[in-house]
């Protein structure tokens, strides 16, 4: 048994996020709750509402070194440089710009040539590190898991109270493990695993749990698979995802801007590696899934859990014992305009979309690319890159030339079409193939209806102009 220490008193085995949680404890109330210290808290347009608390109070941000400002969630993709249209959205970046500049807060803005998604530039930048408390008022915050921090969203109010403070009241959530075991068959990846595991447990299967995703498979995932992968927790109900640093995390981290130097990186290298659950750790929850018995996951109702392989097809809501899911079954079916028992390779779709914090960084890129080269899309879609540095290094490879060739729209790097913003929405009616994280009712614009994927199935699917495997597609290609 490991030995009694300040923050492990009684010297019990822990889980990965017991340790994190227990060295940022402040105090806790007789009632439960902790108030735990933050180590970075991420802000973004939409943070303003969390600046005007202040303003009203009359209070300084506590510490605007750890505070990080970046434009992203409304940001246009297409005429960088100029003025924004959207006067409302122009207002939001304006005060994003002012908000940083007042309290020497360091901001990634338009102008910024590191600009890009917060869960994109967190990671690249050096800002995400093992063992650290982040915050930001965006759910998919838990993306920075994928490092071993403890990262989670927030409210507004809660935005304002760590802006003011450093610090946040948190109920400790319970433990839950997912081990991906074996290994991944061609042209599966990580969006595949987290889809799958949703369906199997449903989208509020993970319900007040911090996960930790571990296996065979999980080591295997590059960063940028690991980041897929825990940007879903949410998804499945989960307050967070981690993943234990190793040899992989150490070699993405090491020469980062803001990571650790030198010998500093080497000590801080050694404590990150510590930070994996102890052998005997209990969970409240676990599940075991075969790796290799994960095909290519698509949606095909109005929630992640509404995942099958592609080789499948829609449910029949009169074969669902279940009487709520049965009645959720006919209303998804109902609005993604789909009958019971249709194959989903014969869904055809109107047009794509490749980006989002969940599936747009280099590899997502090169990804989608292999696809796509020397063939042309049957339907059009657009390309976002997940930051300007991911854009420029596709660019360096010639991914956008494969892109554009293919037929679809290379643009700047933002939330896009994720959130319908700036024109880069689905028209009512239309169905896309998406690689984003949420397919509820309207997320791509009203009417839209969205069928959530890897990067690969979205390629694979403009090539076919319907929802497709993209196995046969990349044969011979990698």
């Amino acid at each position: 048994m490991p030995d009694p220490s300040p923050s492990n008193p009684h010297g019990a085995p822990r889980t990965l996020f017991e340790k994190v949680w227990d060295q940022h404890v402040v105090t806790t109330r007789d009632d439960g709750p902790s108030l735990l210290y933050i180590d970075r808290h991420l802000v973004h347009e939409g943070s303003h509402h969390a600046f005007a608390k202040l303003r009203e109070k009359g209070l300084p941000v506590s510490r605007p070194d750890l505070t990080f400002g970046v434009a992203d969630h409304y940001v246009p993709t297409r005429g960088r440089g100029g003025a924004i249209a959207d006067e409302g959205i122009a207002r939001m970046v304006g005060q994003l710009a002012d908000n940083t500049a007042t309290h020497g807060i360091r901001l990634f803005g338009l102008d910024d040539p590191r600009q890009g998604i917060v869960h994109v530039v967190g990671p690249e930048q050096g800002l995400t590190l093992p063992g650290l408390t982040m915050v930001c008022g965006d759910s998919h915050t838990s993306t920075h898991g994928a490092f071993g921090a403890f990262a989670f969203g927030i409210g507004a109010s809660d935005v304002a109270h760590v802006l003011a403070t450093q610090t946040l009241w948190q109920k400790k959530p319970r433990r839950m493990r997912i081990c991906f075991e074996g290994k991944l068959m061609p042209g599966v990846g990580a969006k595949d695993m987290a889809l799958a595991w949703i369906a199997r447990l449903g989208a509020d299967g993970a319900r007040g749990h911090a996960i930790e995703y571990a296996g065979s498979a999980v080591r295997a995932l590059s960063m940028e698979g690991r980041l897929t992968l825990c940007n879903l927790s949410i998804e499945g109900g989960g307050r967070l995802g981690m993943i234990a640093p190793d040899a992989t995390t150490i070699g993405y981290l090491e020469g980062r801007p803001f990571a650790p130097k030198g010998e500093t990186f080497a000590r801080a290298a050694e404590d990150w590696l510590a930070l994996a659950s102890d052998a005997d750790a209990a969970f409240d929850r676990e599940f075991v899934i075969a790796a290799n018995e994960i095909a290519p996951v698509v949606t095909w109702g109005t929630s992640p859990e509404d995942a099958l392989p592609i080789t499948g097809e829609t449910p029949d809501p009169d074969r669902i014992a279940d009487p709520g899911r049965a009645a959720h079954a006919r209303e998804a079916l109902a609005y993604m305009g789909l009958e019971p028992g249709r194959k989903l390779t014969e869904i055809a779709v109107d047009r794509v979309f490749i980006g989002s914090c969940t599936n747009s960084r280099i590899e997502d890129l090169r990804a989608a690319a292999a696809i796509l080269a020397g063939r042309k899309a049957r339907v059009p879609g657009l390309v976002s890159p997940g930051s300007s540095l991911v854009k420029r290094q596709a660019e360096e490879e010639g991914l956008d030339r494969i892109f554009v060739e293919a037929g679809l729209e290379w643009v700047a790097s933002g939330c896009s079409m994720c959130v319908g913003m700036n024109g880069d929405i689905v028209a009512s009616g239309e169905r896309c193939a998406s690689t984003t994280n949420r397919n509820f009712k309207g997320r791509q614009g009203p009417g839209a209806r969205t069928h959530l994927m890897s990067p690969a199935m979205v390629a694979a699917a403009a090539i076919e102009g319907r929802l497709a495997d993209a196995r046969p597609l990349l044969e011979g290609r990698i």
